[in-house]
């Protein structure tokens, strides 16, 4: 968003309204209502109870399934709610969320749940939900009001729009009564209704232009330079200035991971041999690993610290979070060489395939943060699952073994987390390696082996108690997006950790994406697929992750389909979405007239934007098929974000990765050999262990290629086995060294 977009939208906001900063509340907590562990068991349940619901009970989403019994008559986004709108000429009310929101949660057990509050939404609006994570397109549009208007963002966001879908006002949490400058909803919504029966023309027209100017902005054809080493070292000193020297991480409390941002450091760092880049990264990620914010027992992060030490976690669990954390531990084991890096992204994998995958072998969204207390289960609590009294470990081990858990996990007799607002955490145990291995050796004079021995057999029976209690709600909708994401983490995950089923779980992810999220008949993607029913277009982000994730796979197990796949994507994702006057791609592809304006994201956040990640695809994509068409399009597309980067270098680091792949000499490493045979997993495995970010890699075994790649790769033809052995072929700015059978040499070849 521009500043002087922001600033008119601050202008035009209507004087008339009552219009306190509606600050942020955000990812924090999760939600109350829906107490088990599928929306199934949850609608059954408030059918069973007489319960009349809505009209989202016909919908998929499990966050919309949560609001089906609400006596707010809530609508799914679509044109029946519209024209009911337009016909009773009343503004819309439209409050989006996720499955996994505390405060959207809150706000319907304080707002939604109550009938006369109920009564005045239904009388003087109509109410549309959305969730966020099914329709980011529409997030992303209302969102960026939102921060225009109130200076902030966060969910539940809660806006209201014209009949034709135009916004006038925006928010975030309102309570049920008004308090520190913020309105009361019931007073906000009688404001808003008086406004459009004494204004509404004005309101129309002012919420026109608002809308113009946004779309203005995004097709602002002005360029400030270009994309060069300059902005690039702009990026790293305003992503470097907040390290947290004692903590690790970026920033204060609260403290993100956020992946893209160390991703493009590791790479400027190699390439720049700026050591002290190298070990911010390195220390963060080893921070992040021994604090709360990771599971000590079963592996995984949750989605974030509420402190800056990594201590205290919102306990959440995402998908995106997962499969990009495990490909940055991996960069770093390639990088470091450091066995911890690999022994995290291992743990987290596990975590990821034991608990978060369904039956089709894909992988659903997320794990709550609440849910049942163990010791009264008709209440939740942040976190109930994971934290531990002193009593409860005592019970559970041996006393020479609680000892050493007390000692290893910081665990107290009073408990070691803060109390809270909502009393969750009081007397409990957060568990972080509070000592190392070695100081654990010392303090019970003995040594490593020997503790590793006794705290392994203990995480055993903590687990094994853990599992008694009831696991947090399941966000089981599959998002192929996310299931992206999670495609490369598996396939790098075989690669440099060498395990077979992890490639296995890669090609499992990757069938189902191209058997039941590609369309048969148009070559197009499906962005959800949950409870058997395949829905909602595939937006820029789905093609970008998902063609990120086949060519990952492709590097892994070295099977064309996958490198075909990714190309016929990447076709119709240029056809769907690509701005052919500006560059980048459109998050939409305008077919849905039902979302006001196709838009850009110029932000790296939680996830990458999807125009980043695309120009990655189409350098590496280029640089696999020869193909100076894709190479231009990836420029043109990094190109095109040279402005925003100007004004804010730091907002797209996912970009700057494309960026520093390009910037290097290209290398291409090819392998002759029979995929599979041990000579040539020999030679893969070489190249596997060494970050070299700016490589493709490829196999020929002499047989033919697929008919659309045959004739984009003559060269391969050229390449053959040298005395009946796997052999390897560098090559760098298209003129390749000797040719060797030896892993050794290879080596040198690659690291010189």
């Amino acid at each position: 968003m521009r500043g002087s977009i922001a600033r008119f939208i601050m202008i035009t906001v209507l004087a008339f309204l009552v219009c306190p900063a509606a600050g942020a509340y955000g990812e924090e907590r999760v939600m109350e209502s829906a107490k088990k562990n599928t929306a199934a068991v949850f609608v059954a349940k408030e059918l069973a109870a007489g319960r009349r619901p809505n009209r989202l009970i016909k919908e998929k989403s499990p966050y919309l399934l949560q609001h089906a019994f609400n006596p707010v008559d809530w609508n799914p986004w679509g044109e029946e709610a519209f024209a009911t709108a337009r016909k009773e000429n009343k503004p819309i009310f439209l409050s989006i969320g996720y499955s996994t929101c505390h405060w959207c949660h809150v706000m319907e057990r304080e707002s939604f749940e109550d009938p006369a509050l109920a009564a005045i939404l239904n009388r003087n609006f109509v109410c549309i939900k959305v969730d966020r994570e099914e329709r980011p397109d529409l997030d992303q549009i209302y969102m960026a009001v939102t921060q225009a208007m109130t200076g902030s963002g966060g969910w539940p966001m809660s806006v209201f729009l014209t009949p034709d879908l135009t916004p006038f006002y925006a928010g975030t949490y309102f309570p049920p009564k008004g308090a520190d400058g913020r309105p009361g909803f019931p007073d906000l919504l009688e404001t808003i209704h008086n406004a459009w029966q004494k204004d509404r023309d004005s309101i129309v027209k002012q919420a026109a232009v608002l809308v113009q100017r946004l779309s203005e902005a995004q097709t602002d054809s002005e360029k400030e330079g270009k994309v060069d080493d300059g902005i690039a070292a702009a990026a790293v000193s305003q992503l470097t200035r907040g390290y947290d020297l004692k903590n690790g991480g970026f920033g204060g409390a609260p403290k993100f991971p956020r992946p893209v941002s160390m991703s493009f450091l590791l790479r400027y760092g190699k390439r720049s041999g700026d050591g002290q880049i190298l070990d911010m990264v390195c220390e963060s990620l080893r921070k992040m690993a021994a604090g709360g914010v990771s599971d000590q027992l079963a592996g995984g992060f949750h989605r974030y610290s509420v402190d800056a030490a990594w201590r205290v976690p919102h306990f959440e669990k995402m998908l995106y979070d997962q499969a990009q954390l495990v490909v940055l531990y991996l960069e770093a084991a390639q990088l470091s060489h450091d066995p911890f890096f690999k022994e995290v992204a291992a743990r987290t994998l596990d975590y990821a395939l034991g608990s978060m995958r369904d039956g089709d072998g894909a992988f659903c969204s997320a794990e709550d943060a609440d849910s049942p207390l163990p010791e009264d289960q008709t209440k939740h609590g942040e976190g109930a699952y994971y934290l531990w009294t002193d009593q409860e470990v005592g019970k559970i081990l041996g006393a020479d073994e609680a000892r050493m858990i007390r000692f290893r996990f910081g665990i107290a007799a009073k408990g070691n987390a803060p109390d809270d607002p909502h009393g969750d955490f009081r007397g409990k145990n957060i568990l972080y390696l509070a000592k190392s291995l070695s100081e654990t050796a010392k303090e019970f004079e003995t040594d490593e082996t020997h503790v590793q021995t006794i705290l392994a057999e203990a995480v055993k029976k903590m687990l094994a108690a853990r599992g008694t209690r009831p696991r947090p709600h399941l966000d089981d909708k599959v998002l192929t997006s996310w299931n992206g994401l999670m495609l490369s983490a598996l396939a790098k995950g075989y690669l440099v950790l060498g395990q077979q089923r992890y490639l296995a779980a890669a090609e499992q992810v990757a069938v189902f994406l191209r058997d039941r999220m590609v369309d048969s008949a148009s070559g197009n993607l499906w962005r959800r697929f949950r409870d058997g029913d395949i829905g909602i277009a595939g937006l820029l982000e789905d093609y970008a992750f998902t063609v990120q994730g086949l060519l990952d796979l492709y590097e892994a197990s070295f099977d064309w389909q996958w490198l075909e796949l990714a190309l016929k994507l990447t076709e119709r994702q240029i056809d769907l979405f690509e701005d052919d006057k500006q560059g980048g791609f459109f998050e939409t592809s305008g077919k849905d007239k039902s979302v006001i304006m196709r838009i850009k994201v110029d932000y790296d956040g939680a996830e990458p934007a999807g125009n980043s990640v695309s120009a990655l695809n189409l350098f590496r994509l280029g640089r696999f098929v020869g193909s100076e068409d894709l190479l231009v399009k990836a420029e043109k597309t990094m190109q095109a974000f040279a402005s925003p980067l100007r004004q804010s270098p730091g907002a797209l680091p996912q970009m700057f990765v494309a960026y520093e792949f390009k910037r290097q000499k290209p290398m291409q490493v090819v392998i002759a050999g029979d995929k599979g045979a041990a000579d040539t997993l020999a030679l893969q495995r070489v190249v596997a262990d060494l970050f070299l970010p700016n490589k493709v890699m490829m196999l020929t075994d002499g047989s033919r290629l697929p008919p659309t790649l045959a004739d984009k790769m003559p060269m391969l033809g050229f390449m053959t086995r040298q005395a009946g052995k796997a052999t390897a072929y560098v090559c760098e700015n298209f003129a390749c060294q000797q040719p060797t059978t030896e892993p050794q040499a290879l080596l040198k070849m690659l690291i010189k």
